[in-house]
This record gives structure tokens, C-alpha cells and sequence, in this order.
């Protein structure tokens, strides 16, 4: 792999492949790439080795495209087009290596009105609206910048999952092909079911509406109950997980509450109508975990596994989380440079096949001689077995689904859209998620896109026989079990490989298979709280401390909950993962190392998502940090009003920028002259007084009149627009409209509806858009198709053993 990336979201696709075995040369810009510069960079560049090549000068770009003559896969991160300008584009490249797999990443894609928009994880946040859905999480008005990198995580993964893929679809026709993803497209993987929402809140606007998450200061629906966030009385914040009636129940009962469901006054709890009654339950179930220390709740969680209040961890502290250690995804070496590192382990466990991290980040001109020896000298051998076809590149792939909820299935449903067959056994009443909002299905509906639904009871031997003998002709299957649940139903990896060995067996847990937590009920905020998530966003904003009033407690208590799952989420980053390590199953599988089992959780995959503070090492340098105001990392990366009671974003923070900025302001050559931001290091050391002056001109404008304004100069600086963030996917006009992203499916409730094409374009591979199936709906199809009479099946759905939709 050639990866010309020098941005995050490329290192950690590059970083993936190198830990599984990749052969990666990083492509520098003379005198390195600004990734040093990252306390994370001892893991993003572990295992590989770079070149320091200049691409405008001719001779650099002969070794350039040396090295790519013999590669398997391209990856770069420029804005569109640069890549064809240089000589490097995929149209030119591949002539002279059919089987190469060229990745492309933007900011907004490579096509449509937003794509010569730079591509900085706040541009793409800003337009798509998603500081405004933050608001709140910072103790002002106004928008609120989050560090966490909810849209260059998602990307990298889908990139990594399009190279596996058009490696596996290579596998078959001998043929490479071009694979982009963007920024923006990955944004859309943390929305669970807002989209479907909105588009159910048009469709029938009379019956039913969408609802602000909070009001007046107090949270409007019932998921705030049962996904609490509450301060101790020794001052720890916890993020509890009571999502499903049973794990609500039994919070209930071992708060002493369950007198509440027989008194007619909180009849509908957790979801009340009156603000008022709301209020007051929510400072009941405050008081009693403040009425407890941590330890004391500790002991209770101990007595009762159903009940489950995770402690809101900072920085790097989920690195010493049990689970992590238990799981071993948590990697200790020495690097000659730096020491001992303390960092996440592969993001893909392998049983049998271990990742290799002992390699170090590459110092700057280490390898840059060997890699300009050996440019070009084995050109890779590659030639088409068949003719090329434009169908999908995981079509003739079959995987079973076994789990609920959205962090694993929606990793299946990201490969569904390349084509592969998704069976999904769930329970006779379906997947809980299925009704976790008022509407039938909504909040099921995207997790469910492309899948085939058998209702089943897997607990009874006839339904185990039905998983049997589908599993027996299928390449993949996909769990996401609390741990001993598949033991006890008997489709466990040990089971089922020791059956079917030609089967990769996924693993993809909340917190894991066995170990101290992983019995836990595991939902995004939970995760999202161990993992360090919504600490990483909030900052110092949030107080931790064992003396705050209950009125105090409130605000922050939200100011948390916003924090972790506002925007982005556990849920999303888990099922991304999940997808990336599915494919890599299979291609490992296709190119002759067996079907292995693999293992993902949601804990370790969000540690990978904020990989900036995952590195542990002496003398780390400083990490970016928000701070309590949440307007940004530094003034020249940061949101800022402007008139009208509008915001910006402004992303200039390197030297080139600035000058272009310094050109596209008011009496900007005042301003690069004044010696405090004439140098690099000049406006660091003087940031606040830069920030002041730039809040001044940007209040002289409207956001929209800014964007125009500093586009003609070419500096990376829009509106940040009002949320929701699907809408700007959806609606007529909208971003995700123009740029293409949207397609028709059909739905058996919504009929034609609106929903998000592949996450993934190929060159030449299609992709597909199916929608979503209700509860068995394909159940006597499936049951059909691999043997079962109609007789047969008569006789399992009267015994309840299937349902049929």
C-alpha cells in the first residue's frame, strides 16, 4: 500500500492494514508530514515506513509512480482532482497496473456543488449542522465545537472497507478499480433513526413529530430515564443502561421505586406529557444515586447484573479499563524513540493471527533510501481472469446475523449495500429496536436496509436446526450477544466453526464475550461513557465533585448526556468497525489463511475513534483540546458569530492558509504585519488576542456572506449551519441531495421512501439500495429455500418456533 494521506482519517486506514500484515510506504512531503506533530503519531505510524517525496518535482514524482506500479492499493486524501493534476489519478495509473485499488477520501465527495470545499472534520461538521445540535454542551449560547472526530473516524473505516472489498472483488476478476468515501458520508453513520424519523414526521405530519431532545432544561422523552446520567455522592458521574422494559424495571427495583408502577400518577413512566412531572421524577432518580458513593453502587451492580451504571472515564483512562486489558486490545511496547507506549491494540482482534505492533512509527528519513532503491523493481503481476462486470463486489456473499440494536447489525448492513446477502434470525417479536419508538419499525429501519428478516426461536432445537443449516451455507456470521448468550444457545464460535470450519465467526460485543464486564448491558452512551467519549468533547466544562447542588447536578447531567451522544456515538463507530472487520474475514479467508474468528467491541472500537488520546508515552506532546468554551482548537481552527445571531467556522491553520486569509480580510495586511501573528509560533503564543480580533470582523458579516466571500479567496471558512444533521442529508436542496448521496427504496409501512445510497462508490463495481423487511418477512422464503416443506413450516409456526411476517 502507497498511502499519499498526511490527514488522520487516511493514517488510520493505512494503519489498519499495516497492523494486519500490510506492507505500507507513507508518502511524506519534504521535511515529514504534519502527523509527527500529533501525540498519537508512535501508533498511526506503527508498522510502516515512509519517503519523503516533493510530488511537484519531476524526479519525485517518477518514484512516486514507481512505487504505485507495484502496488496493490492507492490511498490518498487530496482535494479532488489534485490527484489527476499530479499524475497520480486512477484513469492514468491503472493502464500500466489493472489490479490497483485506488482509495480517495474528501471532505464532501468527489463530485457536485461542496466538493472543492477543503475537507477539515469542522468544515464538513459545521455545513452538516451538527455544532447547532450541540448546543448546550457548552454554559453558552450557540453552537458548541466538539474534539471528537465523528466524521474522520467513520470515513477511514468505510475506505478501509471499500480497499478490502475491491481487493475481494479483485480476487474474482483480476481487476482493481477506483473506491471514494468522504467525510460527510461517514458523519451518517452515528444516526441510528433520526432519518427515518423525519422522513415519517413529513410523511404523516398530523400523527406524529419529531420532539427537541431537551426543553427548558429538562429532558423531554423517556431514553433520558433510562439512559441516566447522575453524579454519586463521592462526585463520579455514571451513565447508566437501562434501555429495554427489563433493564428499566430492574434499575427500578434496585432504586426502590417499583411502588411507582402500581400509583396512577406515573402510570406512562419513563415517558411523561407534563414538563413538570418529568422534572420530578428526574430529581428523584437523581437523589437516590447521589444518595450512594460510587463504591456502594459498585456493590449493588455486583447483586444485580441487569443493572449497569458505567463511570464516565477521561483522557486515556479507558486504556486501564478491566475489560480492555481482559479482551487484549490494549498493546504495551517499547518504541527506540519515544519509550514505552501505552495504545489500543489492532482494532481487529484474530484469533490464530495475531496483528503485528511491534514495528515503530518510521523516523524521518529512515527508509528514504531503501524505498527509492527498490521503487519500481517489482512491478506487481496482475491480469484479469474474466472480463470485467459491474456487479456489486460482495455479490454470492452470504452472512447471518445474531444480535439487535445498531452497533453490530449496521456493520452488516454497510456490506448489504455492497451487495451481500444479510439473513437476520431475530426473536419471533423481532429486534427490540424495532420498537423503541412510538411509530412501528422507525427506529429499526435503517439498521434493517438490504437484510432478509427470519423470525425464529432459537432457544428450542428446532430453531437451532434452522440456524444449522443455513449457517452450513454461509460465509460469515455475525454476533453481538451479552457474554453467554451464544454459549447458552449454541452458536458460539467453538460450536459452529467446529461444525461449519469454513465459517468466519465475528464477535462484536458491547464490552466483550466473558470477563468482568461483559455480561454489562452495553448502549452507545454507556460505551461512549467508559470510553472516555463525552469527556473528550466537554472538557473542564462538566464539574466533577461531590458537592454540587441538585441544581447544579441538572445542567451538567445534560451537558454530559450531549456531550456523548449528541451528535456522534458509540453505536456508530462500533458498527462501522464491525463492518471493516467482517470483510477482512473474508478476504483472509479468500486468500488462503482460513476462516478465523474474529473479535470487535464497542469499547475498543471508540478508543481507536479518539486515537489523539489513546497514545501513552513520556514526554507526549500537548493534545488539542476545546476547552469549557467549545468554540474550537485554536483561532485558526474554531467557530465564530457573526451578525444576525449566525456562526462561522473557520479552518486556516496552516501558513499558506493563513496568508490566503490574511488576503481575504478587511485590512488583513494590518493584521499579518502586527508581530504578534506575523509567525507560526507568534500566533500560537498569542492566540487569545488573535481570537479576539478575529470575532470582531466576523461580526461585521452575516455567515452566509463570509462563506461567499472567503470561498473566492479559497479559505476553508462556511456557515455553521442549523441541525439536524439528516435534514441537511434529505431535504430538497440539501447536501446530501446535490452531492448525490440519496436514492429510493421501498418499505412495506412507508412504501417509496427516501434513504442514503452506499456509503462507498466504485469505479466499477454497482452498489445496491434495498429497504428494510418487517419481522419474518422472508421467513418462509428462507425456510424454503434451504429444505424446509410448506408442511414442515406450517407445524414450526404453530408451535411457535417461527413467526411468519
Amino acid at each position: 500500500m502507497i498511502d499519499f494521506s498526511n490527514e488522520v482519517s487516511g493514517a488510520q486506514v493505512s494503519q489498519f492494514l499495516a497492523d494486519q500484515g500490510a506492507d505500507v510506504i507513507h508518502v511524506e512531503p519534504p521535511r515529514g508530514s504534519k502527523l509527527r506533530a500529533r501525540a498519537s503519531w508512535p501508533s498511526l505510524g506503527r508498522g510502516k515506513k515512509s519517503i519523503q517525496l516533493d510530488l511537484n518535482d519531476p524526479s519525485d514524482l517518477a518514484v512516486a509512480r514507481a512505487l504505485v506500479s507495484e502496488a496493490d492499493v492507492l490511498l490518498e486524501t487530496f482535494r479532488p482532482g489534485v490527484a489527476d493534476r499530479l499524475g497520480l489519478g486512477f484513469a492514468d495509473l491503472s493502464h500500466g497496473n489493472p489490479g490497483l485499488v485506488h482509495a480517495s477520501i474528501t471532505g464532501f465527495g468527489s463530485q457536485g456543488p461542496y466538493a472543492g470545499l477543503q475537507g477539515y472534520e469542522g468544515i464538513v461538521m459545521a455545513k452538516m449542522g451538527a455544532y447547532w445540535v450541540l448546543e448546550g454542551m457548552a454554559a453558552r449560547p450557540g453552537p458548541s465545537f466538539c474534539s471528537a472526530p465523528y466524521c474522520s473516524y467513520p470515513a477511514s473505516q468505510l475506505a478501509v472497507q471499500g480497499i478490502l472489498a475491491a481487493l475481494y472483488n479483485r480476487g474474482e476478476t483480476g481487476l482493481g478499480q477506483k473506491v471514494e468515501t468522504s467525510l460527510a458520508q461517514g458523519l451518517s453513520i452515528h444516526d441510528t433513526y433520526s432519518w427515518f424519523t423525519r422522513v415519517i414526521a413529513r410523511k404523516f405530519s398530523d400523527a406524529f413529530q419529531q420532539r427537541a431532545r431537551i426543553e427548558n432544561g429538562v429532558p423531554t422523552g423517556g431514553n433520558s430515564f433510562r439512559l441516566l446520567v447522575a453524579l454519586t455522592k463521592d462526585g463520579k458521574w455514571l451513565q447508566f443502561s437501562q434501555t429495554t422494559r427489563r433493564l428499566f424495571v430492574a434499575m427500578m427495583n434496585s432504586f426502590g421505586l417499583t411502588w411507582m408502577f402500581e400509583d396512577s400518577k406515573w402510570s406512562s413512566l419513563p415517558d411523561f406529557d407534563s414538563e413538570d412531572q418529568r422534572r420530578e421524577f428526574w430529581e428523584i432518580l437523581l437523589n437516590i444515586v447521589r444518595s450512594k458513593t460510587h463504591a456502594e453502587w459498585l456493590s449493588e451492580f455486583e447483586r444485580n447484573p441487569n443493572v449497569w451504571g458505567e463511570q464516565f472515564r477521561q483522557h486515556s483512562d479507558v486504556l486501564r479499563h478491566p475489560q480492555m486489558i481482559h479482551n487484549r486490545m490494549v498493546s504495551e511496547r517499547m518504541d527506540p524513540n519515544v519509550g514505552l507506549v501505552r495504545e489500543p491494540a489492532a482494532l481487529v482482534r484474530v484469533d490464530g493471527a495475531p496483528a503485528k505492533l511491534d514495528k515503530p512509527a518510521p523516523g524521518l528519513g529512515q527508509y528514504d533510501s531503501d524505498v527509492r532503491a527498490n521503487a519500481g523493481l517489482h512491478v506487481s503481476a496482475s491480469s484479469a481472469k474474466t472480463l470485467p462486470t459491474s456487479k456489486p463486489p460482495l455479490e454470492g456473499v452470504t452472512i447471518v446475523e445474531l444480535g439487535s440494536y445498531y452497533a453490530a447489525p449496521f456493520g452488516a448492513t454497510l456490506l448489504a449495500d455492497m451487495g451481500a446477502r444479510i439473513i437476520k434470525l431475530e426473536p419471533l417479536d423481532g429486534d427490540p429496536q424495532r420498537g423503541m419508538l412510538a411509530f412501528p419499525e422507525a427506529a429499526g429501519m435503517k439498521a434493517l436496509l438490504g437484510k432478509e428478516s427470519v423470525a425464529v426461536n432459537l432457544a428450542t432445537p428446532q430453531g437451532l436446526e434452522i440456524a444449522h443449516r443455513i449457517l452450513a451455507r454461509t460465509d460469515i456470521v455475525l454476533q453481538g450477544f451479552r457474554a453467554g448468550v451464544a454459549e447458552r444457545l449454541g452458536l458460539d464460535s467453538a460450536t459452529l466453526q467446529g461444525r461449519f470450519p469454513e465459517l468466519v465467526y465475528l464477535s462484536a460485543t458491547g464490552y466483550g464475550e466473558d470477563g468482568p464486564h461483559g455480561h454489562r448491558p452495553a448502549f452507545a452512551p454507556t460505551i461512549g461513557a467508559g470510553a472516555g467519549l463525552a469527556f473528550r468533547n466537554v472538557g473542564d466544562a462538566v464539574p466533577s465533585s461531590s458537592n454540587l447542588t441538585l441544581e447544579e447536578i441538572m445542567p451538567a447531567s445534560l451537558q454530559l448526556s450531549t456531550a456523548g451522544g449528541g451528535v456522534g456515538n458509540a453505536d456508530g463507530i462500533s458498527a462501522v468497525s464491525a463492518g471493516s472487520a467482517l470483510i477482512l474475514g473474508l478476504l483472509a479467508r479468500q486468500r488462503g489463511a482460513g476462516a478465523h474468528k474474529l473479535f470487535t467491541s464497542m469499547l475498543s472500537s471508540t478508543a481507536h475513534c479518539l486515537s489523539d488520546v489513546m497514545t501513552e508515552y513520556a514526554d507526549r506532546p500537548e493534545i488539542a483540546t476545546a476547552g469549557a468554551p467549545c468554540y474550537g482548537f485554536s483561532a485558526l481552527y474554531r467557530l465564530y458569530p457573526a451578525a444576525g445571531d449566525e456562526w462561522v467556522f473557520l479552518a486556516a491553520p496552516t501558513e499558506r492558509e493563513w496568508l490566503r486569509l490574511a488576503a481575504a480580510l478587511p485590512e488583513g495586511d494590518v493584521l499579518a504585519a502586527d508581530p504578534r501573528f506575523a509567525t507560526t509560533v507568534a500566533r500560537k503564543v498569542n492566540d487569545a488576542d488573535l481570537a479576539a480580533v478575529l470575532e470582531g470582523i466576523f461580526r461585521t458579516r452575516r455567515a452566509p456572506d463570509w462563506e461567499q466571500h472567503m470561498r473566492a479567496f479559497d479559505v476553508a471558512c462556511v456557515m455553521a449551519a442549523r441541525g439536524p444533521v439528516e435534514g441537511h442529508l434529505q431535504d430538497s436542496g440539501s447536501i446530501g441531495e446535490v452531492q448525490g448521496f440519496v436514492t429510493e427504496c421501498y418499505h412495506p409501512i412507508l412504501e417509496e421512501t427516501p434513504r442514503l445510497k452506499a456509503l462507498i462508490r466504485f469505479s466499477r463495481s454497482e452498489t445496491v439500495a434495498r429497504g428494510a423487511s418487517l419481522v419474518g418477512q422472508e421467513t418462509e422464503g428462507v425456510l424454503k429455500e434451504f429444505g424446509y416443506s410448506a408442511e414442515e413450516i406450517a407445524n414450526l409456526a404453530a408451535d411457535g418456533v417461527i413467526g411468519l411476517g
